[in-house]
C-alpha cells in the first residue's frame, strides 16, 4: 500500500490557523488541504472564514484543496469529505515529492472531518431526512444523546455531544443502520502517517480576536452575501443548517432579530463554537490520536517536524 504523510494543523475559529498554515506550507514547499466543513461551499466566502486572501499572499500563490467543491444547496457530509480526501491523498501518494516523503498540509477546524480521514471511520452513507431532523430537534437534548447511547455507543464516542445538531445527525444515521442499513464507506487507500498539531490560544485573546474578526466580516460584507445566497435559491432553512454566521444573519434580513441583536447572538454563539472546538481537540489524544499544543508563535516546530525524514522516504 502507497503511504502519504500528513502535518495536520487544527484549532478552533479565529485562531489564526489559516495565516500560520499558509507560512509554514510556503516554507515546506508543499500545499494544503482544507478540513473545514462549510468553506466546502461554492459562495460561502466570508462567513465561512475562507480567507482566501492568504492563499495569495505567497509567491506562488500557495495551492489549496477541498475548498468550493458542493454546491451549498446540497449536503456535504462527512462521508463525502472523507471519500474526497481519500482520492486526493491516493493521487498525491504517487506523485513527486509527496511519494518521497513530503507532507501535506490539513488545516482546519472541523475536528470530525479530521478525525474521520486519520481514524479511517467506516461511515454510513445516509441520506438527509429533513421531516426525522425535525422532529428530533424539538425533543430535549439529553433524552437525544440517551437513545443515541443505545442505538450505537461508538458513534456516540465519536460525536460533539455538546451540538444537538450533530447528535440529531448522528442518530438519523443511526436509526437508518438500524432499519435498512447503510453502506459503509471504504477503509483508506493508502497509508497515513499524521502528525498533529492543536493551536493553544488564551481564551481571552481568542475573544478579542473573535470579535476583529466578526466585525471585518461584516465591513468585508457577509450580509451581502447572505443576502445573494437567499436570492440565488438558497433556502432560509438550508442556511439555517450552514452554521451560525448563516442562521443569524438570515433572522436579521427576514426580520426576526434586530442588527444588534443579530451582533449579540454571533459574539456569544462564536465563543461557545470555539470552546466546542477546543472540547473535540482535547479530547482527540483519548481516542487514539496524539496531538501536540503549540501557540502561533512555534512556526519553527511545525517547519521542524515537517522536514522531519519519515520511514518511507526513498
Amino acid at each position: 500500500m502507497n503511504a502519504v504523510r500528513l502535518l495536520v494543523l487544527v484549532g478552533p475559529t479565529a485562531c489564526g490557523k489559516t495565516r500560520l498554515g499558509v507560512d509554514v506550507a510556503h516554507a515546506l514547499g508543499t500545499e494544503i488541504v482544507s478540513a473545514d466543513s462549510r468553506q466546502v461551499y461554492r459562495g460561502l466566502d466570508i462567513g465561512s472564514g475562507k480567507d482566501l486572501a492568504e492563499y495569495a499572499a505567497v509567491s506562488p500563490a500557495m495551492p489549496y484543496h477541498l475548498i468550493d467543491v458542493a454546491d451549498p444547496r446540497e449536503i456535504y457530509s462527512v462521508y463525502h469529505y472523507q471519500r474526497d480526501c481519500y482520492r486526493l491523498l491516493e493521487h498525491k501518494a504517487r506523485e513527486q515529492p509527496y511519494a518521497e516523503g513530503r507532507p501535506l498540509l490539513m488545516v482546519g477546524g472541523t475536528g470530525l472531518f479530521v478525525e474521520a480521514v486519520l481514524r479511517g471511520y467506516r461511515i454510513p452513507n445516509v441520506p438527509p431526512d429533513e421531516a426525522l431532523r425535525e422532529r428530533l430537534m424539538q425533543r430535549e437534548h439529553a433524552e437525544l444523546v440517551d437513545e443515541l447511547r443505545q442505538l450505537d455507543e461508538s458513534a456516540l464516542e465519536r460525536t460533539d455531544r455538546s451540538s444537538k445538531k450533530r447528535v440529531v445527525r448522528a442518530l438519523e444515521i443511526a436509526r437508518h443502520a438500524q432499519s435498512r442499513g447503510a453502506w459503509l464507506s471504504p477503509p483508506p487507500p493508502v497509508r497515513i502517517e499524521a502528525t498533529v498539531f492543536a493551536l493553544d490560544v488564551p481564551a481571552d485573546e481568542l475573544g478579542k480576536s473573535i470579535d476583529h474578526r466578526l466585525d471585518a466580516r461584516l465591513r468585508q460584507g457577509m450580509v451581502a452575501e447572505v443576502r445573494g445566497l437567499l436570492d440565488a435559491g438558497v433556502t432560509p432553512a438550508r442556511m439555517a443548517q450552514l452554521g451560525l454566521e448563516y442562521r443569524e444573519v438570515t433572522a436579521f434580513l427576514r426580520g426576526a432579530k434586530s442588527e444588534s441583536q443579530m451582533l449579540d447572538d454571533l459574539r456569544r454563539g462564536i465563543r461557545k463554537l470555539a470552546k466546542r472546538q477546543r472540547s473535540w481537540f482535547r479530547g482527540l489524544s483519548r481516542r487514539g490520536i496524539r496531538v501536540s499544543w503549540i501557540g502561533t508563535d512555534h512556526r519553527d516546530e511545525l517547519v521542524a517536524a515537517g522536514n522531519r525524514s519519515s520511514p518511507f522516504r526513498r
